[in-house]
């Protein structure tokens, strides 16, 4: 479905503009700053939500498409269109800005001074924060919608940049080290944030340019668009050889691992969310991270069908080493950011075996574990940065008996750790079962070692609640810390409230995706597994 308006353009170009408005908003004017970025974030989610309402499940594959001539020369056009992966992706993202923006509703004040010759200082802290997030909420929107691999590369690059100011610029103050120690280590994660990224990114420029040069040698004229691409092939007028193709898809691949993150290419992130406040590390893991996996289903099925027919193997034996070695570092882990960090890697093991178990559960699975990992660690990171500002630490071991101080608090919490660990009843559940039920019924030994994650997630979840919120009040510290407030149970109520919705009730987004799991099914020729146990008669 096309339409004459361009609504996936505006759904963008809203958080775009409004990242400049809220910018150039007065430094003295702070919270006209926060409300503006709010309003901006809140009309993207309006538009969104039409953009879920347009999309037909029972329509052609990419709906809202626009397209327009942009580096003609190059074969570079502006084309985007909504599948129902990017459908669900959209308003994942759109969702969750909101909440985002309104849990770090002070987090940049803490670096303005009350002085009189501080206000008349030009910087502005407090607007360029809440500017970053829109500019990067902007990025993430096209990037979901691009269906021309060249416009999609742009902007899977550009992101990076405002998200390197938001950790170094914007990081976590509560560092056990100090100040000046804090200021060294959030550097350095957002030093090492960009480096890994750039290093991926550049090698998918390469194959990037590689694809343009098959297409212009087979088609006659080079072209980046995704559907001229997957139509030729299916109609056999675009053959890659064999080395060829999968060197392409080794390019394109290596730069999503390392945004999902996928082991061992994952090191950079629990120094990023460590660093970071807890809305910008809910960015990152819920919102930013999750292109990568979206694009390994887009780009790396649909353009190199049979290359990651020959990576399955390989793939999936990393994303079960990233599903155990996750779970077990997060066992062990000292800081509760960094152990949401090493859960979130484990989390992203399961969406990419998921992806590459090629079967219709497995990828409807990875789907919605995007969407449904997003809204758990959400609610888990947020409530744990409301903790953590009221205590001034990141150690399990500052914390216990939370619970009897600030029941609701713990209350809260509880409820996203269980999410986390996919309790059935909670919409994690759904999405977990599903990758599970798909990776058993063509790869049973790895399913068999997936759930190993299952039992390690109960134990990290528990020990940290335990270790945090129970027990008696031993330290003064907590014996007087307040529940939480208005503003942040609004922030936590309405993303426990969709927990429990999709968790007995997912049908809706289920519709939604299936069709487009269809689809890329087709692009890689797979079916699902024919049972082997035959009915009794």
């Amino acid at each position: 479905m096309s339409t004459t308006f361009p609504l996936l353009t505006a759904t963008a170009v809203l958080p775009a503009l409004g990242a400049v408005a809220t910018a150039a908003v007065p430094a003295a004017r702070r919270e006209a700053a926060k409300w503006l970025a709010l309003l901006v974030s809140l009309g993207t989610l309006v538009l969104a939500a039409v953009v879920l309402i347009r999309f037909d499940p029972g329509g052609a594959r990419y709906q809202l498409t626009e397209s327009h001539a942009w580096i003609a020369d190059f074969g570079v056009r502006y084309e985007l269109g909504a599948d129902g992966i990017g459908v669900a992706m959209i308003a994942l993202t759109a969702l969750l800005v909101p909440f985002v923006i309104a849990a770090g509703w002070n987090d940049a004040d803490a670096d303005i001074e009350d002085s009189d010759a501080a206000k008349q200082r030009r910087w502005r802290p407090t607007q360029g924060f809440f500017a970053l997030i829109l500019m990067v909420e902007a990025m993430v929107l096209i990037s979901f919608a691009a269906t021309d691999v060249f416009l999609f590369y742009i902007f899977f690059e550009a992101m990076l940049i405002p998200m390197y100011f938001l950790i170094g610029g914007f990081g976590d103050r509560a560092h056990s080290g100090g100040e000046e120690d804090g200021a060294k280590q959030r550097s350095y994660a957002a030093v090492k944030f960009l480096l890994y990224n750039l290093a991926g990114g550049l090698v998918m420029l390469a194959a990037v340019i590689g694809l343009y040069v098959v297409t212009a040698d087979q088609l006659g004229e080079g072209t980046f668009s995704l559907q001229q691409i997957t139509e030729a092939r299916a109609a056999g007028e675009l053959t890659m050889g064999t080395n060829i193709e999968r060197l392409l898809f080794l390019g394109f691949f290596l730069a999503f691992a390392i945004k999902a993150p996928l082991w061992p290419l994952h090191t950079w992130l629990p120094n990023a969310m460590g660093e970071s406040t807890a809305p910008v590390a809910v960015l990152i893991t819920a919102v930013v991270d999750k292109v990568g996996t979206f694009a390994m289903l887009r780009f790396c099925l649909g353009l190199f069908p049979e290359a990651s027919a020959w990576a399955t193997p390989v793939v999936i034996t990393l994303a079960l080493v990233s599903i155990i070695y996750g779970a077990l570092l997060a066992v062990g882990q000292r800081d509760i950011k960094r152990l949401i960090a090493y859960a979130s890697i484990s989390h992203f093991g399961f969406i990419v075996l998921g992806v590459f178990a090629m079967t219709s559960q497995g990828q409807t699975g990875a789907t919605l574990y995007m969407v449904f990992h997003g809204l758990s660690t959400a609610v888990l990171m947020l409530v744990a940065g409301f903790l953590i500002s009221r205590r001034g630490s990141r150690l399990i071991a500052d914390y216990g008996g939370v619970q009897k101080v600030a029941p609701v608090l713990a209350g809260t919490f509880l409820v996203g750790g269980l999410a986390t660990l996919s309790l059935p009843g909670l919409a994690p559940f759904i999405s977990e079962f599903l990758v599970l039920v798909g990776t058993f019924s063509r790869y049973p030994v790895a399913g068999i070692v997936a759930t190993a994650g299952i039992v390690l997630a109960a134990l990290y979840v528990l020990l940290l609640y335990q270790r945090t919120m129970t027990g008696p009040v031993e330290k003064p510290e907590i014996a007087g810390m307040p529940d939480l407030r208005a503003r942040e149970l609004a922030v936590v109520a309405p993303l426990i409230a969709l927990l429990i919705l999709l968790g007995v009730f997912p049908k809706p987004l289920t519709e939604i995706v299936n069709p487009a799991v269809e689809h890329t099914l087709s692009d890689v020729q797979k079916t699902d597994p024919e049972p082997e146990v035959e009915a009794a008669k």
